[in-house]
């Protein structure tokens, strides 16, 4: 697993403990575990829409214009609004953002 032993795992897991806290854990895994869900969701709805030959259109179209795809914004957004503390950074980097605008 991307080449990281036992040790290396109990020491990340500590870490993370440390950070966040024993009771945030539950919470920040429910959130992962819905966005997870969430993710294969979208796949599934986008895998079944479309059919092959639009696929390969829109994969072209995606190459050309460099934009991310729908199914990467949607999983994004899913994601960052069901992980607690992630919401509140992205809401006051945003504030930050619009006071640096201000000031110029």
């Amino acid at each position: 697993m991307f080449g990281l032993g036992p040790t290396e795992l109990i020491i990340i897991a500590v870490i993370i403990l440390l950070i966040f806290g024993a009771k945030r854990l539950p919470e920040i895994g429910k959130g992962v575990g819905g966005a997870i869900r969430e993710f294969k969701k979208v796949k599934k709805d986008l895998s079944t829409k479309e059919t092959p030959d639009e696929n390969q259109d829109r994969d072209k179209e995606q190459n050309k214009d460099d934009n991310p795809s729908v199914l990467e914004s949607k999983v994004t957004d899913k994601l960052l609004d069901q992980i607690p503390g992630v919401k509140k950074a992205i809401d006051i980097k945003k504030k930050a953002e619009k006071l640096k605008d201000l000031i110029k």
